[in-house]
């Protein structure tokens, strides 16, 4: 029962959060698009729980494979050069979603979610986030390990939050966050 209370904590402080950036946004007259992986949506997803949410959110691609991120705008040579588990491919990915919506701001994420990507061991690794945020002139890039989790939607939701802290941090200036392994 403890593990069940905390997760839906975590997952309702996770949605409060978004809740606050939305309404952030929507004070701002910002716009914002995502291209997810390892998140599969649930960055989309957790903006769109505030009313509101459509003047801010343009789209969003949920790009699972490889195949998908490059027909979304993701140079395969990238994703080639250094696979998809990279920092690299989220920059990728958070400028293409951009550019596809035009929006103020573009997130990507990537990484490995639960188990070892049978397909890319090689550079798989379980809790490993890459993900990026494109805003301004500039596209950032950060990574993270998150701590084992017991599902999927756990990582998910602490793949979100993780943005969540980046993204706060750039719309404040400061910039605080910083991708160090948890």
């Amino acid at each position: 029962m403890e593990h069940r209370q905390a997760a839906e904590y975590a997952e309702d402080l996770v949605r409060e959060n978004y809740r606050k950036l939305t309404e952030l946004l929507i004070g701002r007259g910002l716009t914002i698009t995502t291209m997810e992986s390892i998140t599969a949506g649930q960055i989309a997803s957790l903006i769109t729980d505030t009313e509101g949410s459509s003047a801010v959110l343009e789209g969003a691609f949920v790009t699972y494979s490889n195949r998908a991120k490059i027909m979304q705008g993701v140079p395969g040579e990238i994703i080639d050069r250094f696979s998809v588990y990279s920092e690299q491919t989220a920059c990728a990915m958070a400028q293409a979603c951009r550019d596809a919506y035009g929006a103020d701001i573009g997130i990507g994420t990537s990484g490995t979610a639960g188990n070892i990507d049978p397909a890319n061991p090689e550079v798989s690794s379980v809790g490993r986030l890459y993900f990026a945020i494109s805003m301004g002139e500039e596209t950032r890039a950060y990574s993270a390990l998150l701590p084992p989790m017991k599902n999927r939607l756990a990582y998910k939701l602490a793949a979100a939050q993780e943005v969540y802290l980046a993204l706060m941090s750039l719309l404040a200036g400061e910039n605080i966050y910083l991708s160090e392994e948890k």
